[in-house]
């Protein structure tokens, strides 16, 4: 089921009582180029940018990101389980098989991101921005949203599967066959979405707030979620 609702003002404009995202504030000092020598387990990144950088393949379970910007490095099958990032920016990063797994996200900026089967499942998210790029198969089950701000983005298939999210906004992108099934929701804004396609999890929504041009889309979807037949 697909809907297409307009583009909606600044925040400040649009009407309902639904909760905003309280945005990531990063302001980086100066930073120190990365060195090399492949990232470590539990290693400790402060201050760090990563420019261009191939960590394909690396292995840092549990290494820790403060204050660090990653500018293009490309991240196939990184090993990131339980990492944390902490002010940090991410811009232009690319991979297939990045493991984010039980990874925490606080005040972070993903910009003009290209990742695939990105595991971000059980991890923990509080002021993040996605704005740009695109993420096919990001898997978000059982992790937890708040704050969070997925911004003209393209997210293909995402699994929300179990997720909870609390003040989540999704503005100018597109969600295709998003799984919502068995997901919590608190302020979640869907109303400018640009393109929404919910395969699965659509009795998931209460605690949303979605356009009337979404509803009568997805009324067929609602109807027969509680067993009414839709006759001429």
């Amino acid at each position: 089921m697909v809907t297409r609702a307009g583009r909606t003002g600044r925040s400040g404009e649009r009407k309902g009582a639904v909760a905003a995202a309280r945005r990531p504030e990063v302001r980086l000092p100066p930073l120190v180029p990365y060195e090399g020598g492949g990232l470590e387990p539990d290693g400790d990144y402060d201050g760090v940018r990563f420019d261009g950088v191939d960590l394909t393949e690396g292995a840092g379970p549990g290494a820790r990101f403060m204050d660090c910007a990653l500018d293009g490095c490309v991240l196939d099958r990184t090993e990131l389980v339980r990492a944390r990032f902490i002010d940090a920016v991410l811009t232009g990063v690319r991979g297939v098989g990045t493991d984010l797994a039980e990874a925490s996200l606080r005040d972070v900026e993903v910009v003009d991101a290209r990742l695939g089967g990105v595991q971000l499942h059980g991890a923990v998210l509080e002021r993040v921005v996605v704005r740009g790029g695109k993420i096919d198969y990001l898997n978000l089950r059982r992790a937890r949203l708040k704050d969070v701000v997925f911004e003209g983005c393209v997210l293909s298939e995402p699994d929300f599967g179990d997720a909870h999210l609390v003040r989540v906004e999704f503005r100018d992108c597109v969600l295709k066959r998003a799984d919502f099934s068995g997901a919590s929701m608190d302020s979640v804004d869907l109303r400018a979405v640009t393109e929404l396609d919910i395969a699965r999890g659509v009795e998931r929504l209460a605690g949303a707030v979605i356009s009337p041009v979404q509803l009568m889309e997805l009324a067929p979807a609602f109807a027969a979620q509680i067993g009414v037949r839709v006759e001429a």
